[in-house]
């Protein structure tokens, strides 16, 4: 082979697609595509970069075009090249798949809810909301802090925890659940689910305005699902469990759901099953400000939109930190103490919603090390 030629011009077209198509880093696309004009319009032209988000993520399958900013930097006209509307969609299309690609795998991890929606039951409102979710504590000063369903007879009856992600376009690549122990009740039972199922997509346009967070409802007439999740079996133990999705999913409109799927705990006092939550963390990359989306109903497609081509900055999501033996040990000292008292017969008749002190501030916060028992 002479010195300089290119391979791509000895090669069938389908050989040199299937060989670019190999590649799976948007890294790699991007240098090869400036190796020459000629590879540059042949990784354009056959939609690679597109191609590689499908692969990546399915849910991009619905996209109806895509946008970027006004005045968008375009590479210098090409010999030969056309300058037809297909040619300008082409490149456009390059250009975003391309840095779309990139942000999904290197944008920063970070918590992604922005704040509670909506809970299909709550068994006391507000003292065991939905937002008690959003606190990784169990307890914020002397009141516990958990989210609670009402009471079933049936324990396959469903609930579900809908929440608002930090853009309306998130890479999720896992969700941290902890049910709630009622280290205020006998034998310090756990109101966890049988097992969990995950629910991403987008409010209905007609129903932004109505979607609140005291308006009780499982939101299947509210939402649109892009994807569903397989089925996670879950403990009865009180930590923070973690479902890792088997793949990243790309959640289109901000909207992520939890299904807690059976009850496993009844409740001596009115012996009703019950399902509490105290925490949940959802972890994977935010596309935004870089990217927006709008939704075109009632097709179900979206218009993709590239707002700018600036990476920003976000610091890498910590690992969750168990709850110490020191912390565990303490609660159950409180407890123990609780019932030298005599408060037992309290604890059983205030049930979930229990103040262990209802003369003093909720403002006063635990330390760390160790909780004020006197």
């Amino acid at each position: 082979m002479k010195s300089g030629m290119d391979f791509l011009s000895c090669l069938h077209q389908d050989l040199s697609l299937k060989i670019f198509m190999s590649l799976e880093d948007p890294s790699d696309l991007v240098r090869i595509s400036a190796v020459s004009r000629s590879w540059r319009h042949f990784v354009i032209t056959h939609g690679l970069c597109k191609d590689l988000c499908l692969r990546l993520f399915p849910q991009l399958s619905k996209v109806d075009h895509v946008n970027e900013p006004t005045g968008a930097i375009k590479g210098p006209a090409e010999a030969g090249s056309s300058t037809s509307r297909e040619c300008e969609v082409s490149e456009r299309e390059h250009r975003v798949f391309a840095f779309l690609a990139r942000g999904c795998l290197s944008f920063g991890l970070r918590e992604c809810i922005s704040k509670a929606i909506i809970a299909s039951s709550t068994d006391n409102y507000p003292e065991e909301s939905i937002v008690n979710t959003l606190e990784p504590r169990d307890r914020v000063g002397r009141r516990a802090s958990y989210w609670s369903s009402k009471g079933q007879k049936n324990p396959a009856v469903p609930e579900t925890l809908t929440y608002k992600l930090v853009a309306d376009l998130c890479v999720i690549t896992e969700i941290n659940l902890r049910p709630f122990q009622a280290y205020f009740q006998f034998g310090y039972p756990i109101y966890s689910a049988k097992s969990v199922r995950f629910r991403m997509g987008y409010i209905k346009s007609s129903m932004k305005n109505l979607v609140n967070e005291s308006f009780q409802g499982s939101g299947d007439d509210k939402f649109v699902w892009t994807y569903t999740s397989q089925e996670f079996p879950m403990a009865q133990e009180n930590r923070l469990q973690n479902f890792k999705l088997p793949e990243p999913v790309l959640c289109i409109g901000g909207i992520l759901q939890i299904e807690l799927l059976g009850r496993v705990q009844r409740q001596d006092m009115d012996g009703l099953f019950y399902i509490c939550v105290s925490n949940v963390q959802v972890v994977g990359r935010a596309l935004s400000p870089p990217f927006g989306v709008q939704i075109l109903e009632p097709s179900d497609k979206f218009v993709l939109e590239a707002l700018s081509y600036s990476q920003p900055t976000a610091p890498e999501w910590p690992s969750p930190a168990p709850a110490t033996t020191l912390q565990m040990r303490v609660r159950d000292l409180e407890q123990i103490v609780n019932i030298l008292r005599g408060n037992v017969a309290n604890v059983v008749e205030y049930g979930y919603g229990f103040d262990f002190d209802d003369e003093e501030s909720d403002e006063e916060e635990e330390e760390e090390e160790g909780v004020d028992i006197e």
